[in-house]
């Protein structure tokens, strides 16, 4: 791993990372993040798209092929910023016999917590997750839901600047997730920065200020939820009436018409007004205007069709124009 010498003011700086297992089986193939700081920011992509592997290496639980980087202005590793970082891992596995209580003193001892801010921090984020009750419970009787709850309470108990969490709403009921997105909202306003890893991507789209799309190792997508949406608005104007009279026009003026839905491309209002000023002196009676722009859920399948025609043109012949065939990717 190469280290970087200048610091930088992003809580997450990842610079061409690369991770692959034997053979040409690619994980990460050059992956370039940049999260600031105070900021709730969130990474999506299909199963396999390397994601965990990317949290992974963020935490030093895995060793990149290659990367620069730093997190919280430090290169990765860096031991004193890994004590100032939550992290909840995807499908973690918390010894059986001890209580809640017990589990996040010992968690928080590991990350060097003083003693007596240890029960102070254990009592707080117990209550704020809705598990006092359950304090001096063995874990191995825990639901799923109550096990997802602690894991969120273990990463914050040293009282982290970033806040890695790996699928956080896994396992948890609609109650439990509008409780998670409250936290990470309340954690956002303290100034704390939080990496979201998320396969819900409504859960994503209500909180974050910025995200990154992978797709096959790669950053396909990256910006907030207006930049990476802007190409995509448009406006539907449903008319109560027939369109037909002014057609022609609607048409030289770019509108699409299909019955009774008019589409105006883009976020020009003063073409939706125009539009609207044509119908209203045709007579013709407006039911509603809806402007309408992609969700997350379509950034993320247009991500995916783009990166496959790209995989498929690299398939087909290199630099050289010569035909090719790429080493397998992870499923």
């Amino acid at each position: 791993m190469v280290a970087l010498t200048e610091m930088t003011n992003w809580a997450v700086d990842l610079i061409d990372v690369h991770k692959t297992y034997g053979k040409g089986v690619y994980a990460l193939r050059g992956v370039n993040i940049q999260v600031g700081r105070g900021e709730i920011f969130g990474l999506l992509g299909p199963n396999g798209a390397g994601k965990t592997t990317l949290v992974k290496i963020m935490m030093t639980i895995l060793r990149p092929t290659r990367a620069m980087g730093t997190i919280l202005g430090r290169p990765l590793g860096h031991r004193g910023k890994l004590a100032r970082t939550g992290f909840l891992p995807e499908n973690h596995r918390f010894p059986g016999y001890l209580t809640g209580a017990q589990l996040l003193d010992y968690y928080a001892a590991l990350a060097k917590v003083p003693r007596p801010q240890r029960r102070v921090s254990a009592a707080k984020w117990l209550d704020r997750m809705g598990m006092a009750p359950w304090a001096d419970m063995r874990v191995d009787k825990y639901s799923k839901g109550m096990m997802q709850r602690l894991g969120i309470a273990q990463a914050l108990m040293n009282d982290p600047e970033l806040l890695v969490l790996d699928e956080p709403t896994d396992g948890l009921d609609p109650v439990g997730r509008r409780d998670v997105r409250q936290l990470l909202l309340e954690l956002r306003q303290q100034g704390k920065t939080v990496f979201l890893n998320s396969h819900l991507l409504s859960e994503l789209e209500r909180v974050c200020d910025r995200v990154a799309v992978l797709v096959d190792g790669l950053v396909a997508r990256q910006g907030t939820l207006s930049e990476l949406t802007d190409h995509t608005v448009e406006y539907r104007i449903i008319v109560d009436g027939d369109p037909t009279p002014v057609r022609e026009k609607l048409t030289a003026a770019g509108v699409r018409v299909e019955g009774h839905v008019l589409t105006l491309a883009g976020s020009d209002l003063g073409r939706v007004n125009a539009t609207i000023d044509l119908l209203r002196k045709h007579g013709i009676p407006i039911e509603s205007v809806q402007p309408q722009r992609f969700s997350l859920e379509d950034i993320l399948v247009e991500a995916m069709a783009s990166g496959t025609r790209a995989d498929q043109s690299r398939d087909r012949k290199g630099a050289d124009g010569t035909e090719m065939t790429r080493q397998p990717k992870p499923s």
